[in-house]
């Protein structure tokens, strides 16, 4: 008896394991074929995902599991330095205040890992010197 309810619980769906609602479907499509008109190679399905996974638990500071993803877009022959820009667009935009803004932010960098960084224009114009 011990047996089946330890099979029973083993069998249950866990929380984080459900399916996308089917909303959300439409809408990753759409993040995938925007991403395959603009990218090229960067743009494939399995390097999107595979990508910005990888980015993102970077910035969460999940080394090891990021490292894993890193090697899945190797072995789809993805180009690896989409990885390094998107990653630097995420780091220059600094953290991020919720989960959802942050999945959001992923793909953009992923999308344009080169965005306009809006810094201050004295700081971008250095002050004039004297010889006296």
């Amino acid at each position: 008896m011990f047996l089946s309810s330890n099979l029973a619980i083993a069998q249950e769906p866990k929380a984080g394991s459900q399916r996308p609602p089917e909303a959300d479907v439409p809408k990753r499509l759409e993040e995938l074929t925007e991403a395959a008109k603009q990218l090229g190679p960067a743009g494939q399905p399995e390097c999107v995902w595979a990508g910005r996974l990888a980015v993102n638990l970077l910035i969460k500071n999940d080394i090891d599991t990021a490292f894993r993803h890193m090697e899945l877009y190797d072995r789809f022959g993805c180009p690896p330095g989409h990885i390094q820009m998107a990653f630097r667009c995420l780091v220059r935009q600094g953290l991020a205040d919720s989960k959802a803004s942050e999945w959001s932010r992923t793909h953009a960098c992923w999308i344009n890992p080169t965005p306009e960084i809006n810094a201050p224009a004295a700081a971008a114009a250095p002050a004039p010197t004297t010889n006296r």
